[in-house]
């Protein structure tokens, strides 16, 4: 529980890159700056879970610990909560779940579409996501996704394409017609997004350069920074 006169910690971790971790726990860096000035009054701080011993290190009670993640599946509902142990804490929202997300999306996308004169016509779009083999959460998470992101993008045909499950996103790009844009659904930029979805594209015959990843996307930040207001406007009403 954060204290009403104490200045609110928050800890915004994601999984990182255990095969090349500076890189993630960098740009997390990043974020973690723009946060910063956008919450002056709080303290801001940032681990990514690959990076060994870092997230423990930052993680003090009392902490409103933010998942940069698109799911509450394995690592969200798991791995974080074996990493916290019994330290008093404040968990918010993953990213991928935030009710502002499909919002943001839809802004960045017109701004897209305006850009390559596509305004008023239809086009194909397909979230690439990540998906998984432990369970369903990250799925559905994508899946929700796309069914509210759709009436914000009426000339929009979204379709859903998977890393790690059917259907993957190179049999889902197999249907995308002359305009078409393909949105990563990943939190931070990695391999996956790097490499496997431009190369399952590439093998479908799309050869346009995938959009930035959605945890990249013009005005993230501060929708980070209005939900961990409301994470301590939740803990000072308790």
């Amino acid at each position: 529980m954060i204290m009403p006169n104490a200045r609110p910690i928050a800890l915004i971790t994601a999984h990182g890159q255990p095969s090349a971790p500076k890189s993630p726990e960098a740009a997390l860096a990043r974020l973690a700056a723009q946060l910063q000035d956008l919450l002056p009054d709080w303290q801001i701080r940032s681990a990514t879970l690959s990076t060994p011993g870092r997230f423990e290190a930052e993680l003090t009670p009392g902490t409103v610990i933010y998942p940069f993640f698109m799911a509450r599946g394995w690592f969200v509902g798991k791995v974080l909560p074996s990493r916290i142990g019994n330290i008093p804490h404040q968990m918010a929202c993953p990213f991928g779940l935030d009710p502002a997300l499909p919002a943001l999306v839809a802004s960045a996308l017109d701004h897209e579409v305006a850009q390559r004169g596509w305004t008023g016509q239809t086009y194909d779009l397909l979230l690439a996501a990540h998906g998984s083999a432990r369970g369903p959460k990250a799925a559905e998470a994508a899946e929700a996704f796309a069914k509210v992101l759709r009436p914000l993008l009426p000339c929009a045909r979204i379709s859903l394409g998977f890393v790690e499950q059917n259907p993957t996103i190179e049999t889902a790009a197999k249907i995308l017609r002359a305009r078409a844009l393909c949105l990563p659904f990943f939190a931070q930029a990695g391999d996956h997004s790097r490499t496997d979805v431009p190369q399952s594209l590439i093998a479908a015959g799309i050869h346009d350069t995938p959009l930035t990843v959605t945890g990249a996307l013009p005005g993230t930040a501060a929708l980070i920074a209005g939900a961990l207001q409301a994470c301590r406007k939740e803990s000072e009403i308790r």
